[in-house]
């Protein structure tokens, strides 16, 4: 791939397209590589727009790329891969390089996520510091970013391009946990970019005027609406700001390209997450959302907050609640409303349950006591709770709703539940959460004089290198203004340990009830059936098929399952109890009435018995109770008719046997009912004939179980033909 040293850049381009489809991937690779080092970034401009599609595919999902997603470490090309896209490789090189220039690169505007591109077409800027200075006016349907902006922006969307079957493992989701230590580090600051003259200084985003007012709670300013959008020139930033501009450019692309799919204000509206939106999250999504959401936990609480600590440790205080918060809490409770009530709904619940536990990923090791129990919530996190209360009660009501909906005997399931029992028995995280709710109640009147206050947040005209605490903040206001802000101004909000959703505890117990007594049956069952089958394989009359579909190893993993769902539904039985305090004897009788409802269902399905040592006893009565559907069936006239009159009532030659018998003339004219009788399997005839027939299928190669069907299919043609005829 070498070229002459002032060959033009289409010239470069050229011979980079022709060689990309015959040279191995690691001397494409080694070659890019140097091309990287020698050549001026005037002729690396054209090659970069054609590179960027080449690694991470196009934006509609036709080209792979290199198909990061699908990569995994066993493969030849990962470790060259990684090493190519590494913070501190090849590609990053050519990113600082062209960000020297201050080179524009045009991204469409039409593959942002639906709230954005619609917020853009309809002339209006998005919130969101990130999109401002960078849409033309009039509009041109593009976006116009910087090198690293334009980077990346195609890494962010390479995850949600329409492909199908990827891995949690991969390059992909291990370069972004990479990127997110690189310029998010949770020690020190970030490394300093390679190229730092001041040709390469990217200035923060412009902040707006200070003086948009905070309306009300959840009021939103409409000083950015229908603005004319301009592309301001940039200017250089101040270096204290500077060291953090690729920090915050990550995060933002990050959470707009993969969190902000859904419209707040069409929540909000609509009241409910049930609103039909096109785009729904792959498995690999949310995980990779996890990831983000557990890293930024951790870059939160790597350091404390100071006024007089470098920008990067202020960014570290502000960074979730406003960049994360609003946008994470809507796609969950659009994955809460939409995704399957299946297994694979765990990397939802698990992205949730990290983002409500921020205190897991302080650095410290020791987070259970020495008996194993859960240790008890610092206080310190008591404002966290409050500034992120929906985040516990409104979601923890939408969980019930699928919990009350989902097959709990499956031991998955089953998991899901007991995962949130155990995080929300946490000790002084229920306390937390009723102050929080308290807070929320406090009546108007003390807090009115506060209403006029200004958040200086960055969509009210403030920076992200702002102080940490909005001015005359208290808990009652934050947690007012954080419930009405994601949910409006008018809403009725459902306390989390009021009555209502009280209720729906309880008939979530009673549905884990109704679980661990379904799973007892089939526990009872596949023991039963395990022994049988070890019964009959004494006899070899086991199948010899390696692939049949119930063997025993398949019932010792039922058995497993089923020994699993009972320990997670009464662990998590447990841990409700303690959560609404519920006492030993509610407990109990919910289970009672659970079991009384449960064998009342069964004794209607079963004819009338008596008990007995050895069990239920079949009583006379119990034997005609099935008469009926016998005696509706023979009567039929038509074919299904014929056939019961023919094995359920008794043929010409029994009619003719009882009239020779020595019974009574009452007992001969006595009306027959309908029955089915099985006395001609104990005929010495009937028995000889099976076995000579087993004998003869034998030596035709027929196992028992194929020799048996086969004999069943053959007599019920048979006794099919005596009918017709």
């Amino acid at each position: 791939m070498a070229a002459p040293a002032l060959q033009q850049p289409s010239y470069l381009l050229a011979n980079l397209k022709a060689d990309w489809t015959i040279k191995p991937f690691h001397q494409k690779c080694h070659e890019l590589s140097k091309i990287i080092d020698e050549y001026p970034a005037k002729e690396l401009h054209a090659m970069f727009p054609w590179l960027v599609e080449s690694v991470f595919g196009s934006l509609d999902g036709i080209l792979g790329g290199w198909n990061l997603r699908y990569l995994q470490a066993r493969m030849a090309e990962y470790n060259i891969a990684m090493d190519f896209l590494d913070p501190s490789g090849p590609m990053m090189k050519l990113v600082y390089k062209l960000q020297a220039e201050e080179y524009k690169y045009e991204f469409p505007v039409s593959y942002l996520p639906g709230p954005i591109k619609s917020s853009i077409q309809a002339g209006v800027l998005p919130d969101c510091p990130l999109f401002h200075n960078k849409i033309q006016f009039p509009m041109s349907g593009l976006l116009l970013l910087n090198p690293f902006e334009y980077y990346m922006f195609n890494f962010a969307s390479s995850l949600i391009a329409p492909k199908h079957g990827s891995c949690s493992d991969s390059a992909y989701f291990v370069l972004v946990n990479t990127y997110l230590k690189y310029f998010l580090p949770t020690e020190g600051n970030v490394p300093p970019s390679p190229f730092s003259d001041t040709r390469g200084t990217v200035a923060s985003p412009a902040p707006r005027s200070p003086s948009v007012p905070y309306v009300g709670y959840g009021g939103h300013s409409t000083s950015l609406l229908k603005r004319h959008i301009t592309h301001q020139p940039s200017v250089n930033a101040d270096p204290a700001a500077q060291e953090i501009w690729r920090s915050e450019t990550l995060l933002q692309v990050f959470v707009e390209m993969w969190l902000h799919h859904y419209s707040l204000e069409m929540y909000q509206k609509l009241q409910s997450p049930q609103v039909k939106e096109p785009f729904m999250p792959s498995e690999e999504h949310v995980l990779v959302v996890r990831l983000l959401v557990k890293h930024l936990h951790a870059f939160s609480s790597s350091q404390n907050y100071s006024p007089d600590q470098p920008p990067l440790s202020v960014f570290l205080s502000v960074v979730v609640q406003r960049f994360v918060q609003q946008k994470l809490y809507v796609f969950l409770q659009h994955c809460f409303g939409h995704w399957p009530l299946d297994a694979s709904f765990r990397a939802v619940l698990e992205t949730w349950l990290s983002y409500i536990q921020p205190w897991r990923y302080t650095g410290e090791k020791n987070n259970t006591q020495a008996d194993g129990q859960n240790r008890t919530v610092p206080d310190k996190w008591a404002s966290f709770v409050q500034e992120n209360l929906l985040m516990y009660t409104k979601l923890f009501q939408g969980f019930l709703n699928r919990a009350m909906r989902t097959d709990l005997v499956n031991a998955k399931n089953a998991l899901m539940v007991f995962r949130v029992a155990k995080v929300f028995v946490q000790p002084n995280l229920s306390e937390m959460i009723q102050k929080a709710e308290q807070l929320f109640l406090e009546p108007e009147h003390a807090i009115l004089q506060r209403q006029n206050r200004v958040f200086l947040t960055p969509s009210h005209g403030g920076s992200f290198l702002s102080s940490r605490q909005p001015i005359g903040t208290d808990s009652v206001f934050k947690v007012k203004s954080h419930v009405y802000s994601l949910e409006g101004q008018d809403c009725q909000y459902n306390l989390m340990f009021g009555p209502d959703l009280r209720k729906n505890v309880l008939k979530l117990i009673q549905i884990i009830g109704q679980a661990r007594q379904t799973a007892k049956r089939i526990s009872d069952h596949s023991t039963e059936m395990a022994a049988n089958n070890s019964f009959l394989s004494w006899f070899s009359i086991g199948s010899s098929d390696q692939n049949h579909t119930f063997n025993g190893g398949e019932m010792d993993d039922m058995g497993e399952g089923v020994k699993k769902t009972h320990e997670f539904l009464d662990k998590a039985l447990d841990y409700l109890c303690q959560i609404f305090r519920l006492n030993a004897g509610q407990l109990s009788q919910l289970i009672v009435n659970v079991a009384a409802v449960d064998d009342e269902g069964a004794s209607k399905q079963l004819p009338d018995c008596i008990p007995s040592e050895n069990g239920l006893l079949l009583t006379d009565l119990g034997r005609l109770q099935f008469g009926d559907h016998m005696e509706t069936l023979c009567a039929r006239q038509d074919l299904l008719g014929s056939i019961g009159r023919h094995y359920l009532r008794s043929s010409s030659k029994a009619a003719e046997h009882r009239r020779k018998s020595p019974v009574t003339r009452q007992m001969r004219e006595r009306p027959q009912r309908a029955r089915l009788s099985l006395r001609v399997l104990a005929s010495y005839r009937t028995l000889l004939i099976l076995l000579l027939l087993y004998m003869l299928l034998a030596l035709l190669s027929f196992g028992v179980l194929s020799s048996t069907g086969l004999i069943l299919l053959v007599s019920f043609l048979y006794e099919l033909l005596l009918n017709f005829l």
